[in-house]
């Protein structure tokens, strides 16, 4: 039996393998794929639907170079993203071809995938851009960073590292090294001489871990990583502001200063690499929160410290109780119950699909850190 050449198998996404690779729904669009040179004796295009059934379509022959065959079919793009891979045969060997590459079986999970009017921006398309988990980047501002003790995080006192060539311990998430976005200010002319064009932020949002995928607050950049301090007067700058928001940090306490002025200082460093031709784009993870988000309030920070409405599991008439998915429906509090990204219940899941109240209020953070003064 003659077998098919799984290295010469090829496709993606790009303008070469899919034209255009970007496309209104309506609009026809050319798949082509690659095999070996008369390595196939049928390809097809294979097409998944919303209950993972595959639906088979005909490639036809395109044309030939020296090592291979290509293949192509037309396709109208529909309203729905479109989940598809490939499948060559030959003989009675069947090769299936997805985002990872060549496999005997194939799942929607490792599909190529094509949202119908989504466009990627032209000025991101070949762009440098440099990557910046915050915390291990470079300390700007000693006087945010967080302290050995400070607080408790998965069971344990969260620890300031002051040797940053020390190795990572094994729950390095409560280790905190000081970065912040001073520090990543005062290495813009390092990054422009790089030629980076854009950054992207791993998140920044508060936080008790120092990687910050575990939001507990999304309408605020996290102290830690902006101001941490009483002197407010040297930093916060009202009319810098839009008019909406000028002379409010005069009532605010000392922690709700803070986070003004953290907002503030970001909106001030992404105009200072907007100066220096760099894009900042920031990580808003919204597939899942922290469980100690005051929408869940899992450890009941909230609950304690009075004055908010009861999280999702605290209470079954909270206001928040759609923002989750919870898996039984006996006595409050529901304790683990809930769907954890990967299982882990110091990640919920929010669940849009039963909430338009989150995804409405998700939608408007959006906007909110997209918009002036922060402009990312």
């Amino acid at each position: 039996m003659e077998r098919i050449n799984r290295e010469a198998l090829f496709s993606d996404e790009t303008e070469d393998y899919r034209h255009p690779c970007e496309a209104d729904a309506g609009q026809e669009v050319i798949f082509y794929f690659r095999t070996e040179r008369d390595g196939a004796d049928a390809v097809y295009l294979i097409e998944y639907d919303k209950q993972d059934r595959m639906k088979e379509r005909d490639m036809e022959y395109s044309h030939s170079d020296s090592l291979f065959d290509y293949y192509r079919c037309k396709y109208i793009l529909g309203e729905e993203v479109l989940n598809y891979c490939f499948r060559a045969d030959r003989e009675e060997d069947i090769c299936f071809y997805g985002r990872l590459g060549a496999a005997d079986q194939l799942s929607r999970e490792t599909a190529f995938h094509m949202t119908p009017g989504f466009f990627v921006p032209d000025w991101c398309k070949g762009a440098v851009m440099y990557q910046i988990y915050v915390d291990r980047f470079c300390n700007g501002d000693p006087s945010n960073d967080v302290e050995t003790n400070e607080y408790i995080y998965i069971g344990k006192p969260v620890e300031r590292v002051r040797d940053w060539n020390e190795l990572p311990s094994k729950m390095d998430v409560r280790r905190f090294y000081g970065g912040d976005i001073r520090g990543i200010w005062d290495k813009l002319s390092y990054l422009k001489s790089l030629k980076v064009e854009a950054i992207y932020l791993n998140p920044i949002f508060v936080s008790p871990s120092n990687h910050k995928y575990d939001c507990q607050d999304y309408d605020h950049v996290d102290p830690h990583f902006g101001v941490i301090r009483h002197d407010l007067d040297l930093l916060v700058e009202p009319d810098a502001m839009d008019n909406d928001n000028a002379g409010k940090y005069t009532a605010r306490t000392a922690d709700e200063e803070n986070l003004q002025a953290s907002d503030l200082l970001f909106a001030r460093f992404v105009e200072a690499a907007h100066e220096k031709g760099i894009r900042v784009i920031i990580d808003g993870v919204f597939n899942h929160c922290g469980s100690f988000n005051k929408w869940l309030d899992a450890e009941l920070i909230y609950q304690h410290e009075g004055g908010y409405p009861p999280g999702a599991y605290v209470s079954d008439k909270s206001p928040y109780r759609n923002f989750f998915k919870f898996n039984n429906h006996g006595n409050w509090p529901f304790n683990d119950s809930y769907d954890g990204w990967w299982g882990h219940s110091t990640l919920p899941k929010l669940n849009y699909e039963e909430s338009p109240e989150l995804y409405r209020y998700i939608m408007d953070i959006g906007k909110k850190w997209v918009s002036p003064p922060f402009n990312a």
